[in-house]
């Protein structure tokens, strides 16, 4: 349960990232409010994880789910360069991820 709740704390960390570029500056009320409450979840949720997983793996694994998120949509949403060179990074990054879970 621990790792689900992570997992979806990662996933909120992706919608604040994609709603700070919505949010345009903090400008924009309504994606303001919705970036605000997902950096909230975000993080109580990662504070719930921290109880029990080992802070390192899981601020990595919070932060990579974030990371690939972001990278994804960006390029999905906004037309950000989808290189053979960013795809690889992601790559390793999702690497990186799994082999910390299955290392603790």
């Amino acid at each position: 349960m621990t790792w689900f709740i992570l997992i979806v704390a990662g996933l909120f960390e992706i919608g604040w990232a994609i709603g700070l570029k919505y949010s345009e500056g903090f400008t924009r009320p309504l994606p303001t409010a919705i970036t605000v409450v997902s950096m909230v979840v975000s993080i109580v949720l990662l504070g719930i994880a921290l109880k029990t997983l080992p802070v390192g793996t899981a601020y990595a694994v919070w932060t990579g789910i974030g990371t690939v998120g972001a990278a994804l949509l960006g390029m999905t949403l906004f037309g950000e360069p989808a290189t053979l060179m960013r795809l690889g990074c992601i790559g390793l990054i999702v690497a990186g991820i799994a082999g910390l879970k299955l290392a603790g």
